[in-house]
């Protein structure tokens, strides 16, 4: 992976953390090209229903769709697009278990950079915010709308299973309406602020997690 080269923090970026901050995180990190969609994943924010049931809790992802779903039995407690492993790297199929979570991890093998709301379902790979792109792209890790990832963050724990398949029965319905987000065009962030503990406190949802 190339180092993110360190620069001025100007008034133009500043707006930007504050309004889109959206970042290229660890092992998953790929260069960034193209004019984007303009619907970046910084605005995105899913609602999300408290589990009645925190033990019946599990993950679907659609790696077809690029999309993820939480669900309580039949219910879609929320939904979010995602980015996904490309297919030289793809992210790691079948049925597995969220086996460990950090809110305020920084990789281990790619330059110490931040992957907030770390949640790994395989040995090196796992969901955390990142930069989205619409088609996949990443190095088998699973990025996720910054909204999003705090949200479902709260939503599973140690040993929530998730199943990751080319798709999911959810495509057809809710997924279908979930909107295109594309981060192509949004610049990286200055390697000093990559490196500070600000990221992690920027990645903190500052509203009400659950609409009920």
């Amino acid at each position: 992976m190339k180092r993110i080269p360190s620069l001025p923090v100007r008034p133009v970026l500043t707006a930007l953390f504050a309004v889109a901050t959206a970042f290229s995180f660890s092992n998953c990190t790929t260069p960034k090209s193209g004019g984007g969609s303009g619907r970046y994943s910084s605005s995105f924010d899913p609602p999300a229903h408290r589990p009645q049931n925190p033990s019946a809790v599990r993950v679907k992802i659609s790696t077809g769709k690029q999309r993820l779903y939480v669900v309580e039995g039949t219910r879609v407690l929320l939904a979010t697009p995602c980015t996904v492993g490309k297919p030289g790297t793809p992210t790691p199929s079948g049925n597995r278990t969220i086996y460990s979570k950090e809110a305020r991890r920084r990789s281990h093998s790619y330059g110490e950079y931040p992957m907030p709301f770390w949640m790994e379902f395989a040995s090196g790979y796992g969901m955390h915010w990142g930069f989205l792109k619409p088609y996949p792209c990443t190095h088998g890790c699973v990025r996720l709308p910054k909204n999003s990832a705090a949200k479902i963050f709260e939503m599973v724990r140690t040993g929530t299973p998730i199943n990751i398949s080319a798709s999911q029965p959810e495509d057809a319905t809710v997924g279908a309406s979930l909107p295109v987000l594309d981060d192509s065009s949004v610049p990286d962030p200055p390697n000093s602020y990559m490196m500070s503990n600000q990221v992690f406190e920027d990645a903190k949802y500052k509203g009400r997690i659950f609409v009920d």
